[in-house]
């Protein structure tokens, strides 16, 4: 997979880029991830990407131009036949879930457009097409966090980038239970044990065990997985 990120600040995801299961599944080139700073594309001497908003109100406005010619470059060095998937974080987009983070990694190609400021002009959108997507219902200051979201649960999918095959599969939200709960040694701490049924070495016994425990926690955790009320 290819990953194109457009932002003002690439050294906030250089280092993430750098760290943890990204890292490996870059050094397995299972992934590749190119930052470009779209603030380099603006035309004034300031190299300003962002205006007062039209109408009047408080912040500042991305402007379409540095996003439009930063992108038109990006798409200029695309295969012919390659459709790029182009995404921007935005509040009022779809919001991110597993089922999304599996199709996002069936794709080949994905574009994530940083926004900044009060918010962006909304020709951005219609221009290219751009697909918006919501990590919550919060607001963060700008969409580098969201595109480190995005590319971590999107990365974490992709065949051969976690050590087991199952990982990915058992993890919450797969299901779509939550995960059970995990213990390792020592099998008593401070007085805490382990579940006998995890020492036992039966292993139909700890899968129904785990099955059992996923249903509960989700239950009181999450109802709203197994389609009652959400607390």
């Amino acid at each position: 997979m290819r990953v194109d990120i457009l932002t003002i600040f690439p050294a906030i995801i250089d280092g993430f880029l750098r760290e943890s299961m990204v890292r490996v599944a870059r050094e397995k080139d299972l992934l590749e991830v190119q930052l470009h700073d779209f603030r380099a594309f603006a035309a004034e001497p300031r190299r300003s990407v962002d205006d007062k908003p039209f109408g009047g109100g408080p912040g500042m406005v991305l402007k379409p131009e540095p996003v439009f010619a930063c992108l038109d470059d990006v798409l200029s060095r695309v295969a012919p036949d390659t459709k790029p998937r182009l995404l921007l974080p935005s509040p009022v987009g779809r919001r991110l879930d597993q089922r999304l983070a599996r199709e996002l990694a069936a794709e080949s190609h994905l574009v994530i457009l940083c926004g900044r400021y009060e918010g962006y002009d909304e020709r951005i959108v219609e221009g290219f097409g751009f697909e918006e997507i919501s990590i919550g219902d919060y607001i963060v200051t700008g969409g580098e966090v969201p595109a480190m979201v995005l590319v971590d649960a999107v990365a974490r999918l992709l065949p051969g980038v976690l050590g087991h095959d199952l990982s990915a599969v058992e993890d919450s939200f797969e299901a779509p239970l939550l995960d059970h709960p995990h213990y390792t040694r020592p099998a008593d701490y401070r007085g805490m044990k382990v579940p006998e049924v995890l020492l036992s070495g039966d292993h139909a016994k700890v899968e129904a065990w785990r099955r059992a425990q996923a249903l509960e926690r989700t239950r009181q955790r999450r109802p709203d997985l197994l389609g009652g009320d959400d607390k």
